[in-house]
């Protein structure tokens, strides 16, 4: 039978504390993994890491180093593609430093697993509004654009872009049918230029479609 200590007590409620931490965020934001996700995600990798050490503790990262990898699982799952758009990355990432969180406090590193979590929280509630600043002077998307060759042209899309004053590059050229065509592009703007094309895209007769 396994011993059981007040320490384990200590790192349970720690990895409970920390991955709730991190939750708050992640639930306040409406990400896929959210307040309960963290948690068992920290409690996981601290009690995996606890046994780690308790089953064989002459090669305690056998059991430790798949955690690792069991957590690549769960953070592919809240990874998913919108159109042209992926989404859920940082929450993968924040999924793959809770386990970490969880695996410190296991191997008895508090201030480590402590210092981490206050570095997390605040990459991802300080750092998100320069990140806003940055996409505001600077952004690349893709876009793809139908419409129909009985009215318009590829060169009269181009001419529009230029008007608007935007970064444009044509990569792919699809004909969709006899009359649609669908041009992709990669657009570099500032925000104010963003609004604008995607305010003419909506408001063009001859624009079938558009997808950022």
């Amino acid at each position: 039978m396994m011993d059981f200590s007040y320490i384990d007590l200590i790192k349970i409620a720690l990895a409970f504390a920390f991955g709730a931490v991190l939750g708050i965020e992640r639930e306040y934001r409406s990400k896929p993994a959210g307040f309960r996700t963290m948690i068992m995600i920290t409690l996981g990798a601290c009690l995996f890491t606890i046994l780690s050490f308790r089953i064989n503790p002459s090669t305690p990262d056998r059991i430790a180093a798949n955690i690792i990898t069991g957590i690549g699982f769960i953070g592919a799952g809240v990874i998913f593609k919108e159109g042209l758009k992926v989404s859920g990355l940082t929450t993968a990432a924040t999924i793959w430093v809770a386990s970490a969180i969880g695996m410190s406090i296991g191997y008895g590193a508090f201030h480590l697993a402590a210092i981490l979590t206050l570095v997390v929280l605040g990459t991802l509630l300080l750092l998100s509004r320069l990140e806003d600043f940055l996409e505001r002077l600077h952004q690349v998307k893709v876009y793809k654009v139908s419409f129909s060759i009985e009215n318009f042209s590829i060169q009269q899309l181009e001419e529009e872009l230029k008007s608007l004053q935007v970064d444009f590059m044509r990569f792919k050229t699809i004909k969709q049918s006899e009359t649609i065509v669908t041009v992709y592009y990669k657009i570099e703007a500032k925000q104010s230029g963003y609004e604008n094309l995607n305010n003419f895209l909506l408001g063009s007769a001859k624009i079938k479609a558009f997808e950022v």
